[in-house]
């Protein structure tokens, strides 16, 4: 078979305990905010995977020494004052990385330029580049308000900004990590509806374990004092976006996984994915440092995916195998992912014969028998992870491109197999 191409086998009631690699959010915003920090931290269970790869060489580029081993970073930190005048970053596709060092590199001083593969430069990062203008920048995008970037680092002069919250919250997180270097503290207010506040309030978190001082002075705005982070060490959680697919896994073969690592207390928002499996009729059992879901029939849901987009392909997998329609809304921003996630979940789902609703926000997936086809991924990582559990339940399921999942678990397949007693 051609190696572009993964079967997924029929698995039966999928048993056993796993612990993902650990999570690219937590990993991304603790590189960066260690790179910033005075004094060498460590960080420890850190996620290796093609996003991370590229904020470390990006970082490295910018002067930053990180020693890496199989089970950690250390990152001896710059104090703030980035040592690299000039630097020319690749980000690839990774959204984060691009934005967190956009804003990282406008505290700095020199000429530094951004850019990513195709799909970066229709990904916008306008809003972003006109709130740190407004704290003293100079940030330049394309002409279609997307990469590549020109910054012309002459650091952040403090005081007020705004950043709208609807398209991405690595907006408001890549300007609230970097505002601790202005020379005066930065008031951040975020205009309309925050998307994805789990992960500002993860970003706040990091960001007080190296010592920053950030206050909410209101329901829409913070201020981010003037201090230079604390050198720490940092232990990463497993990956909560990753673990979906696990806890999916149980309930679409009716069985029962056990992710270590995770607890309710997580400071990842993506563990709110296993109360709408519970919605959906599954068993959900919570220990200190480990989740189980067992599967029982499912039924439909309708819910609000905003602060946990990143599972909604996810949901929408589980969504085939249930009784009556599952309606997820609020999610129109996964349209400026790596792709537009609405339209080809919508488009896949439809190549398996289920049919689906989609909707500017969202979509309605109706309940079917998938029939055998191959799964376009859009080189999406979380496309492919996600239509490959429907194979586990559906035979013929082929999905194109499974190597995109280098983007954030290289090791999925292989883990997937593992899980379910082995199965090549």
């Amino acid at each position: 078979m051609n190696k572009s191409h993964r079967m997924v086998p029929v698995a039966g009631a999928v048993r056993g305990s796993i612990r993902p690699p650990g999570s690219k959010s937590l990993t991304n915003r603790a590189l960066l905010i260690a790179a910033l920090a005075q004094g060498r931290s460590t960080l420890i269970g850190p996620l290796d995977s093609q996003d991370t790869r590229v904020m470390i060489d990006s970082l490295r580029r910018l002067g930053i020494a990180i020693d890496a081993d199989e089970h950690r970073l250390l990152v001896d930190g710059c104090g703030g004052v980035l040592p690299s005048q000039s630097a020319e970053l690749w980000l690839e596709n990774s959204g984060t990385s691009i934005r967190f060092l956009t804003a990282l590199c406008a505290g700095g001083n020199g000429d530094y330029r951004l850019d990513g593969n195709a799909r970066m430069r229709e990904r916008p990062i306008a809003d972003l580049a006109c709130a740190l203008n407004a704290l003293g920048a100079d940030v330049v995008c394309g002409e279609n308000g997307c990469p590549p970037i020109r910054v012309l680092g002459r650091g952040l002069s403090g005081g007020a900004t705004r950043v709208s919250g609807a398209l991405s919250s690595q907006f408001l997180s890549a300007l609230l990590m970097a505002a601790p270097q202005a020379a005066s503290a930065v008031e951040l207010h975020i205009e309309g509806r925050l998307v994805s506040r789990p992960y500002v309030d993860m970003t706040l978190g990091v960001m007080s374990r190296f010592g920053a001082e950030v206050q909410w002075i209101s329901e829409s705005a913070l201020r981010v004092a003037s201090r230079t982070y604390v050198a720490t060490d940092f232990s990463i959680e497993p990956d909560a976006s990753a673990a979906s697919y696990f806890f999916a896994a149980a309930a679409i073969t009716g069985g029962e996984v056990t992710v270590s690592g995770l607890s309710r207390d997580s400071v990842q928002g993506d563990v709110a994915f296993v109360q709408a499996l519970e919605r959906m009729g599954c068993a959900v059992a919570w220990a200190d440092d480990a989740i189980t879901v067992r599967g029982c029939p499912l039924h439909g849901i309708d819910i609000d995916m905003n602060g946990i987009s990143d599972t909604a392909q996810t949901l929408a997998a589980v969504a085939v195998f249930a009784q009556g329609p599952t309606r997820i809304r609020n999610i129109g921003h996964v349209r400026h992912k790596e792709t537009d996630r609405i339209a080809a979940v919508a488009t896949e789902l439809r190549r398996l014969a289920i049919v689906v609703d989609e909707h500017p926000d969202g979509l309605t997936v109706h309940p079917g028998h998938p029939q055998p086809a191959e799964i376009q991924t859009y080189d999406d990582h979380r496309m492919a992870m996600s239509f490959a559990l429907i194979g586990l339940r559906s035979p013929g399921i082929l999905i194109a491109n499974p190597e995109c999942t280098v983007k954030t678990y290289p090791g999925y397949f292989e883990d997937l197999a593992h899980l379910c007693h082995g199965v090549p």
